[in-house]
């Protein structure tokens, strides 16, 4: 399998059987053959965007504007199958033209992939960290942990609707890492899907 747009050093490196392409090795040029977990960046995708852009300006900060990696991480899975990762309510979602989870489990999409929203809390993280996944392959993916844990803590700005709200704010780093039990299912479903087109 083939890991995408993974931190160097991360806990994609030094599996056995999976091939992490971080950003010096630029996944965008990946070209297969092996199923793909893809987690392409997505700070131009999120709520955040927008007031970046407004903020600060520049090409760089246009909201959308991730270099190609959305767009061919979505082609890698496409093409060779496996799963994409985005956080909830991702942007990318209306850009390029997927439906959006709604409910518990897995979607079917006019495209033949699969859509869900998964909270990483029930993998570990410590905070809730709702998830997007988009998978293909040729079955139904496999079930995930759709409980929603209540996390102790919080990625990113303090809640607004008051400081009784408010919990412990993880670092840029664990907030953003992929716990090892949610980063397993995410390979299991791309194992899987290879294991039965074989």
């Amino acid at each position: 399998m083939a890991a995408l747009f993974v931190e160097t050093g991360g806990s994609y490196f030094g599996l056995p059987g999976v091939d992490p392409w971080d950003r010096v090795r630029d996944a965008r040029q990946y070209r297969g053959p092996f199923p793909v977990v893809a987690h392409p960046p997505c700070q131009r995708w999120g709520a955040m965007a927008n007031v970046n852009y407004a903020r600060w300006g520049g090409d760089h900060n246009r909201p959308g504007n991730d270099g190609g990696c959305f767009a061919s991480a979505l082609t890698s899975v496409r093409r060779w199958g496996g799963v994409l990762e985005h956080p909830a309510k991702s942007r990318a979602w209306d850009a390029y033209g997927l439906i959006k989870p709604n409910g518990l489990g897995w979607q079917r999409c006019i495209d033949g992939g699969w859509v869900c929203e998964v909270w990483q809390s029930a993998y570990g993280h410590r905070a809730n960290k709702a998830t997007w996944l988009y998978y293909f392959g040729p079955y139904p993916p496999l079930e995930l942990n759709w409980s929603r844990q209540i996390g102790s803590h919080q990625v990113g700005f303090h809640d607004q609707r008051g400081k009784e709200r408010n919990k412990p704010t993880l670092g840029r780093r664990e907030a953003s890492a992929t716990p090892t039990a949610f980063r397993d299912a995410l390979l299991g479903m791309a194992y899987s899907r290879n294991e039965l087109a074989a």
